[in-house]
């Protein structure tokens, strides 16, 4: 049983990308599927979709790599952790590593990317950040 399904997820995500694999597969959570489409609609991920095994939810994720066969992504990272939480106000969120990163925040909005929460004027929970 995973404690921290955001931090395994994203520890899938990097390790796949490392290896260069061409996809991954994720146990099912809500904000997991909230974060991946943060990632697919930033262009970190090709694409993702849910699927049924023997009565559970995973979620197939595709991994995007440019003409060089080098992964998109950089660094992922889990910020807000269970025994640490972060918060931040919408000015803290304004640009990150100049506008080629991301970060997602759990605001009372959703799950919304830096700069959607930046336009909104909301601040809210650190969830991870990506470049």
């Amino acid at each position: 049983m995973v404690n921290d399904i955001i931090a395994d997820s994203l520890t899938r995500i990097r390790n796949a990308s490392m290896r260069r694999l061409e996809s991954t597969v994720l146990h099912y959570a809500n904000i997991v599927v909230s974060i991946l489409e943060i990632f697919k609609k930033k262009g970190f991920i090709r694409d993702y979709k849910i699927v049924d095994k023997s009565n559970k939810q995973f979620i197939s994720v595709q991994l995007e790599y440019d003409d060089n066969g080098v992964s998109v992504i950089n660094e992922i990272k889990r910020i807000s952790t269970p025994g640490r939480r972060v918060y931040v106000g919408y000015s803290g969120l304004k640009k990150f590593k100049n506008g080629y990163g991301t970060i997602v925040v759990s605001t009372n909005k959703g799950v919304i990317a830096n700069d959607e929460a930046y336009r909104a004027n909301t601040g809210g929970e650190v969830l991870c950040s990506i470049w």
